[in-house]
């Protein structure tokens, strides 16, 4: 048990060791896009009757932070050990794919966790949110991090350098988490884009996130937990599965 606790140990250090860019830099870039959105579009759009703006912002903004940083913690460890060569002392220990798994699993949802939190703290200034189901704020949060630190570990073990991580996380991470409803209702949008969106699994996150604090949401959280749950459960068969072949890091 304690080979799993080393590695899981390691792994928070590493991104405590330069919070100031791995949590500070998160939670200032949420802060900026709540000056900016809230600034301009407080008194133009009102989302869910009685709900300002800003309170529906906010806790979008705080679930992006969460997914974003959960996936960088794990693809960055697994392909800057990669690059770096220092895998290969993680390959010599007697740690089992589950260890591997678990490690990388959890730092990254504490990672993802405690920028969310960071966000929440600061612009919590800006608003008094009504805390309506603060037990779905947990499992969405805990949910979401843990699918995105999934997604991370197959990224890392798929990549060999970094422009394709960057690529992976540009053209596939990003795209899916602004498409999400951050910054919108999805009733808002045309049909075609309201389809489309139904495919996303991190609007689901992302709205069943939001339900915990404003008690209202685009689809019901149950659907949203059922989709993100079997999400999360089907991801992280398959990190673990590449994880048990080695793929890409035995050869």
């Amino acid at each position: 048990m304690t080979g799993w606790l080393t590695l899981f140990y390691k792994e928070v250090l590493r991104f405590w060791k330069v919070a100031f860019q791995t949590v500070a830099a998160p939670v200032l870039t949420a802060l900026m896009y709540l000056l900016i959105f809230g600034h301009v579009l407080e008194d133009k759009v009102q989302v869910y009757p009685g709900v300002p703006y800003t309170d529906f912002l906010i806790p979008g903004l705080v679930m992006m932070s969460v997914l974003q940083n959960a996936f960088a913690n794990s693809s960055s460890s697994l392909i800057q050990s990669k690059m770096m060569g220092n895998l290969v002392f993680i390959l010599l220990t007697p740690l089992s794919p589950w260890n591997w798994f678990c490690a990388y699993m959890l730092s990254s949802i504490a990672r993802g966790l405690v920028v969310g939190l960071g966000v929440l703290l600061v612009t919590l200034w800006f608003s008094d949110l009504p805390w309506a189901a603060p037990l779905w704020i947990l499992v969405f949060g805990g949910l979401g991090a843990g699918l995105l630190a999934a997604m991370g570990i197959i990224a890392g073990l798929w990549a060999e350098k970094f422009d394709q991580m960057a690529a992976f996380q540009n053209f596939v991470i990003m795209p899916m988490t602004f498409l999400s409803g951050v910054f919108y209702s999805l009733h808002s949008l045309p049909d075609v884009w309201q389809t489309v969106s139904h495919l996303n699994p991190f609007f689901y996150m992302i709205d069943g996130f939001r339900y915990g604090f404003l008690g209202h949401s685009d689809v019901s959280p149950w659907l949203s937990l059922a989709l993100v749950g079997g999400a999360c459960l089907l991801v992280s068969a398959v990190a673990l599965h590449l994880l048990r072949i080695g793929f890409k890091i035995r050869s």
